[in-house]
């Protein structure tokens, strides 16, 4: 199969690789609901030294500079209330976590979670956390120019290995919310 972005030496639909794919991943990947069939969601494999995003677009493909999303987890807090979350922007763009993240969670201070509890609370690897397989009752938020796009590249929930992955596909996980502005230059 040929990569519907980027310059990939194997591309693989998802769900014929679930080895490939933490437990989470996997399980999403084989419970998957939704428009967009799981078949839609590629998994590549990619080689950790190239992981740096400038000396990866390099190797895999410039076009997939304007095509990569980052998923981080945050922590927003409201009294004695710890809401986790995820946001996933354009790899071009910052999350706004004081502004965007902090409103759309009602939380009265907002910031990125400490990589221990974003590894152990998503079961997915630092460098690899992917929108796809995060636990049901986490917000999802996802920026609306992420959703715009007919293919998205994401982690696969391990430092080696990705997703691509149809914009729309993000916006019915389960806990998303679309939002504008969400990723700041």
């Amino acid at each position: 199969m040929h990569a519907p972005i980027g310059h990939f030496d194997s591309a693989t639909p998802a769900p014929d690789c679930l080895d490939e794919l933490t437990a989470p991943v996997a399980d999403a990947v084989r419970t998957w609901r939704g428009s967009v069939p799981a078949e839609q969601i590629v998994y590549v494999d990619t080689d950790p030294q190239w992981a740096d995003t400038a000396v990866f677009v390099e190797h895999y493909g410039r076009d997939l500079l304007e095509r990569s999303a980052n998923c981080v987890v945050v922590t927003g807090k409201r009294g004695g209330e710890t809401t986790l979350a995820a946001c996933v922007v354009l790899s071009t763009t910052r999350v706004d976590v004081n502004g965007a993240v902090r409103r759309q969670l009602g939380a009265r201070k907002a910031s990125f979670a400490p990589m221990d509890t974003a590894t152990g609370a998503s079961g997915m690897e630092y460098g690899g956390i992917t929108p796809v397989g995060l636990p049901a009752d986490w917000p999802v938020l996802v920026d609306s120019a992420v959703v715009d796009l007919p293919y998205v590249l994401v982690g696969s929930g391990r430092r080696r290995g990705k997703l691509l992955v149809p914009g729309k596909a993000l916006a019915e996980l389960p806990g998303a919310v679309v939002l504008d502005g969400l990723g700041v230059a």
